[in-house]
């Protein structure tokens, strides 16, 4: 397939009125030339009718359309007639003209496989050198990209699609960066370091309450012993006290008494007895 910048392959068809067309004819005045499946077909017909509606404002630009297919010169003129379109349908029979322009090949519909045109648009400049290519037409919007490409509005079709893919790329970086940031690399200033201090500090303080109910536990388990050993000292203590208490009591009293009774009586009867002797 030719490109922008190559000389665009001449020609000389029939079109749907058996009038010879040649793009010779056309020198001085741009041309789009747009190669099409077939007649009368559904994305065919949106095509050929959305450069009908285009047709003046076209010509306004300063350029030719020129409609190729595979189909007769009978088929072109029932599709030209029935669509009412203003400008030639070239019968390209036996598809020489698709295969200079590199659009005649296999196709595939429906997993079979058949040798056809694939639907691409070359816009030639009035110096017979291609301006512009779109390989791989999409029918929708087609027709407005060719009438803003011969105004000078839009890009070449190569870079066209090229230039949106370099600035979505910068675009998808800058959000990816814009979500990372809030969730992992900064957070008003702070790096994932600062973070990870910051979580390490914080850990002590996580661990403290546990630190501070095992403190609780052990100053709570003294005093929780403290009235267990009090009661066994108590229980202890309290039974010696009335033991000495009874005997003091009940013996040294005793004794005493009993000493006295029996001593004091003792002696003075010795005493009497000398006396007596005496």
């Amino acid at each position: 397939m030719p490109q922008a910048g190559d000389q665009a392959p001449a020609f000389q068809l029939a079109d749907q009125d058996g009038n010879p067309v040649s793009l010779a004819q056309f020198a001085g005045r741009s041309v789009v030339l747009y190669f099409y499946p077939k007649d009368d077909t559904p994305g065919c017909t949106v095509e050929a009718c959305g450069f009908r509606d285009e047709h003046s404002a076209l010509e306004a630009a300063g350029a030719v359309v020129l409609g190729v297919s595979a189909d007769s010169t009978a088929s072109h003129r029932k599709f030209a007639t029935k669509f009412n379109l203003p400008f030639p349908l070239l019968a390209d029979v036996d598809h020489t003209l698709s295969e200079a322009y590199g659009v005649w090949g296999e196709k595939s519909l429906y997993g079979r496989k058949f040798l056809g045109i694939t639907r691409a648009t070359f816009l030639i400049g009035p110096d017979g050198v291609l301006k512009q290519v779109w390989p791989k037409v999409k029918v929708n919007g087609h027709v407005a990209e060719v009438l803003a490409a011969l105004k000078g509005e839009a890009p070449a079709a190569d870079s066209a699609v090229k230039k949106p893919a370099a600035k979505k790329a910068p675009a998808g970086k800058k959000v990816a960066a814009a979500k990372k940031a809030p969730a992992g690399k900064t957070v008003s200033g702070k790096s994932v370091a600062t973070r990870k201090a910051t979580a390490k500090k914080a850990a002590p303080a996580a661990k403290a309450p546990r630190a501070a109910k095992k403190a609780a536990t052990a100053k709570k388990a003294p005093v929780a012993k403290k009235p267990a050993a009090a009661k066994r000292a108590s229980a202890g203590k309290k039974p010696a006290p009335a033991k000495k208490s009874a005997a003091v009591k009940k013996s040294a009293p005793a004794k005493k008494s009993a000493a006295v009774k029996k001593s004091a009586p003792a002696k003075k009867s010795a005493a009497a007895k000398k006396a007596s002797r005496k």
